[in-house]
């Protein structure tokens, strides 16, 4: 499990910035400005954890269980509401109602992992889920130019296999990018920019954390 600090941020887009050398460098822009809502502590939750809040919600639209814990930070409600585990002495850097600076989380040129919900594209066939090329055109073919073929064989074994690539919902998935770097952070209007794309739509929830598979690259330099 990842537990190197990190923030919660909504995708804002696409641009592309230049660095010292001249060159374009295509990013995507989180907003973040998230709000510590709460902890979790090892004496009493056996672990530690930051509850963070961010973007503006309804009062009558939230449930009032979420709604007295949040008015216990003294916060108005919060569209998304994410549970980050992190060691014990990074939580104890924020207090409840703080909002996370980005210059003590992350740092221009650190390597972070993101992970956003995809896009949504329903019941899919094949071609567009899997890129199979359809069949043929010609010899008498009559609908059947974007069909699978054949999902089985005929006596042994006699059954589809598992797996088999079919068509089906396509999207709507967690997906993690891994090892992206951070290209800028705008600390005067919370953003961050990161070199490539993120999982998601445009105003969907990431979740920005030290990556786990580089070695020390979820610890911010002194």
């Amino acid at each position: 499990m990842n537990q190197n600090p990190g923030i919660i941020g909504k995708k804002i887009g696409m641009t592309q910035i230049f660095d010292d050398k001249g060159e374009v460098i295509r990013v995507t822009v989180v907003q973040g400005g998230c709000i510590v809502l709460g902890k979790r502590t090892l004496e009493k939750d056996k672990y530690s954890a930051l509850i963070l809040g961010l973007g503006e919600r309804k009062e009558k639209s939230t449930k009032k269980p979420v709604l007295g814990f949040i008015k216990k930070a003294g916060q108005t409600p919060k569209r998304w509401i994410r549970e980050l585990r992190c060691p014990a002495e990074h939580a104890a850097k924020f207090e409840v109602g703080q909002k996370l600076p980005l210059d003590q989380i992350f740092e221009a040129g650190q390597i972070v992992d993101a992970q956003g919900t995809s896009r949504g594209r329903g019941f899919t066939g094949v071609v567009r889920k899997w890129g199979f090329a359809g069949g043929v055109s010609s010899h008498g073919t009559h609908e059947y130019f974007r069909h699978g073929g054949s999902i089985g064989t005929n006596m042994t074994p006699g059954r589809t296999l598992p797996g088999l690539k079919m068509p089906g919902q396509y999207g709507n998935e967690t997906v993690s990018m891994l090892n992206i770097r951070i290209a800028k952070l705008i600390l005067e209007d919370d953003l961050v920019l990161i070199d490539g794309a993120v999982p998601g739509p445009d105003g969907g929830l990431v979740t920005i954390r030290g990556a786990v598979k580089k070695k020390n690259a979820g610890k911010k330099k002194a």
